[in-house]
């Protein structure tokens, strides 16, 4: 049991460099805008750039963690998350900042692929939801701390301080992997591993609907929180006059009930089914963001209420993000670098697309934002009940 939670703690650290990426320069967006002398769609994106190179190169550190192993790919995209974080510190225009985070995400990409490749070298079923919840808790400690972080950062020593302490990150991200995390594919696993049998695979698994349905219920429900997560300093800061302090204890509570619910993967798993979980969970997010779309058309939808609603909606998301993402890799142990490539980079693409959406239509309100996410629920729900078995055996633990 000491070892199943250092594996999650190490993976959980090493993949919060992608979060950390994230959330932790929300609080400055406004800050940016007004430095750079730009508009709010622009300032967007270096979040776009960075989720377009992320989702691309999780394509190929899926097959190169399958050919070479795990550890070099991350050693590969931890030093280019490092630079393009001090890039971005450095950055003299909006337009080096928006190149400088897609190297960035570049290197985000490896941590987002292989730490769900390592757990499916190492665990399956309810064992498996369990450790992905565990992960996902340490990972969502960066989205509950980095905007306080960022927010402390701009007061202290302005924007670019931000990026020097993702850089900072970065640096230990590397220490850990060098001291803490042993290979978990050896040489013996990967001979028949190469790129002519990675296209091989990426093709067989787009051929296969009952992959791709429980991918995109993933993919969906991430775009939803993606949406706010793009739009929502924009939206608490200027519309509702939040400070960047109290803007970022309010995301802080969105995240919680995501983080809290995620806890209980491997219990719900086991009692009820992955597929049952998932089901349900889907269910219960579209209705709480219906609710929060009529609350918000109706004009009742005050600032305390939005934030409840979206706490109760993402909280289910605790159960989706991290059901789906072992539900798709179960039957594909012999490709789950691959697979969990082609699953991040699916949902990540999609997220960008919503994001890009909600973009195109802010209009200084939170309508656009809400319409986005309650259209990611419906979705999502829809793509579960076509996917997602409705009964399943249970798994014991491991």
């Amino acid at each position: 049991m000491r070892s199943f939670y250092l594996t999650a703690l190490v993976l959980g650290l090493l993949t919060a460099v992608g979060p950390l990426a994230i959330n932790m320069y929300l609080p400055a967006l406004p800050v940016i805008e007004d430095v750079f002398d730009t508009d709010t769609a622009t300032v967007q994106l270096s979040l776009l750039s960075f989720f377009v190179s992320m989702s691309l190169a999780q394509l190929i550190y899926g097959p190169l963690s399958d050919m070479f192993g795990r550890r070099l790919p991350l050693f590969i995209g931890l030093t280019l998350y490092l630079l393009g974080a001090v890039g971005s510190a450095l950055a003299p225009d909006i337009q080096w900042l928006i190149a400088a985070r897609a190297l960035q995400g570049l290197g985000a990409a490896a941590g987002m692929v292989i730490a769900r490749a390592v757990i499916r070298d190492l665990y399956t079923g309810p064992q498996a939801a369990q450790l992905m919840a565990t992960l996902m808790l340490v990972v969502s400690i960066a989205p509950v701390l980095a905007p306080l972080a960022g927010s402390a950062a701009l007061a202290a020593g302005g924007w670019r301080t931000i990026f020097w302490s993702m850089a900072a990150a970065a640096i230990a991200a590397l220490v850990l992997l060098t001291t803490a995390l042993k290979e978990t594919r050896p040489p013996e696993q990967r001979g028949d591993s190469s790129l002519a049998r990675s296209l091989r695979d990426y093709a067989s698994l787009l051929r296969e609907p009952r992959f791709l349905g429980i991918v995109f219920v993933g993919a969906f429900g991430l775009a939803s929180f993606m949406a706010y997560v793009a739009n929502s300093s924009f939206i608490l800061i200027e519309y509702y006059g939040l400070s960047p302090t109290q803007y970022s204890l309010a995301f802080s509570i969105n995240a919680a009930g995501f983080i809290g619910v995620a806890q209980l993967n491997g219990y719900l798993s086991r009692r009820f089914g992955l597929g049952p979980m998932i089901r349900f969970a889907t269910a219960a997010n579209v209705a709480v963001m219906l609710l929060l779309l009529i609350t918000e058309l109706a004009g009742i939808a005050t600032l305390p209420v939005m934030i409840v609603l979206l706490l109760c909606g993402y909280a289910f998301l605790g159960l989706v993000v991290p059901g789906t993402a072992v539900l798709a890799l179960e039957d594909h142990g012999e490709k789950a670098g691959t697979a969990s490539a082609l699953m991040g980079a699916l949902q990540f693409m999609t997220a960008t697309v919503m994001i890009g959406i909600a973009g195109a239509f802010f209009d200084g309100t939170p309508i656009p934002m809400i319409v986005a996410i309650a259209a990611c629920s419906v979705i999502a729900f829809a793509l579960a009940m076509l996917s997602v078995p409705r009964k399943e055996a249970q798994i014991p633990a491991e």
